[in-house]
């Protein structure tokens, strides 16, 4: 019987790779890891050839304000203090951290930027996985953070978030001066996505040093949505969209604010339970959509991204 052949697409690009983690530069031991280089969709071997290594980090803030409940219970007291934190997550085998300023907001502890910058020096002392570092949602005050942690972190190539497209200057300028790379934002919209690489390359940040981030919705019609942007997003990149050839970034914490994983929906088992699978739904959705890196908050949900990434026949 004739061996039947495997239809496969000849598509004209690649995402392109980039390295986080210590560089020669700045000298230290730091692991480094390496994301994108796909040559075609996510998990079809027969298309993109060796595997591609997708990147789990574990979320840490150094505020507890919006972390939940079951999320501070697994991990106790290291909560408290960002760098033990970390170092918890390397324990349960993270690839990187995503370390959250979350304590800056001037509408709340208002932490100082030189206390951000020092808490970036203490977990980056504490723990060598590669690092994200984002502010705290305040546009003003994050200009200010990036600069003085990208300053201190100079040479470490932390990966900068979040640069979007009403203020992507001050983001860009903190990885440029100091060789870190830039995560840019964009809401559920490909042609937005392409408008942030295409605004941060202008303003001379280089294309190896981006990674989008096209927001990952998490619930009904939202998650649904996010899987068909970054599909199409990655399917332009592999027809030759220069501007979209870039790794992309997924925070799957948000599953944790959907009403279907809290009391407001009766009858329907342990809350933290589903949260956990709502989280871990959410990486999946992602990692078949086309995700380079997947932010997670709960050790669970990053062992079931793990075992999909496995199954599937990615790099775990």
């Amino acid at each position: 019987m004739a061996e039947v052949p495997v239809p496969k697409e000849k598509w004209t690009g690649s995402i392109g790779e980039m390295e986080l983690g210590c560089t020669e530069a700045g000298g230290g031991s730091r692991a480094t890891v390496t994301v994108g280089g796909n040559k075609g969709l996510p998990f079809l071997s027969f298309e993109d050839g060796p595997r591609r290594k997708i990147a789990l980090a574990g979320s840490v803030s150094d505020s507890l304000e919006d972390v939940p409940q079951a999320i501070r219970a697994v991990f106790g007291e290291d909560v408290n203090d960002a760098v033990s934190w970390a170092k918890a997550w390397k324990a349960k085998g993270a690839d990187m951290i995503c370390l959250h300023l979350t304590s800056t907001n001037p509408e709340e502890r208002n932490a100082s930027t030189e206390s951000a910058a020092d808490t970036v020096a203490a977990v980056m002392k504490a723990v060598d996985l590669p690092l994200i570092v984002y502010g705290s949602g305040h546009e003003e005050k994050d200009a200010k953070v990036m600069e003085k942690v990208g300053e201190r972190a100079k040479g470490e190539r932390l990966l900068l978030g979040k640069a979007e497209e009403g203020g992507y200057k001050s983001v860009a300028a903190a990885g440029m001066a100091n060789g870190h790379a830039v995560i840019g934002f964009s809401n559920l919209d490909i042609n937005l996505a392409k408008q942030i690489v295409i605004l941060l390359t202008d303003y001379g940040v280089g294309k190896k040093d981006v990674v989008i981030d096209p927001l990952m919705a998490a619930l009904g019609m939202g998650l649904e949505y996010s899987y068909s942007v970054n599909e199409r997003i990655r399917i332009a990149a592999l027809a030759g969209d220069a501007m979209l050839q870039v790794p992309m970034i997924c925070d799957c914490t948000p599953a944790w604010k959907a009403r279907e994983v809290t009391d407001e929906v009766p009858n329907a088992g342990e809350t933290a339970e589903r949260a956990i699978w709502w989280e871990g739904t959410t990486a999946l959705a992602a990692l078949l959509s086309g995700a380079d890196i997947l932010v997670l908050g709960h050790p669970d949900a990053m062992t079931l991204a793990r075992k999909a990434i496995s199954g599937l026949g990615g790099e775990d």
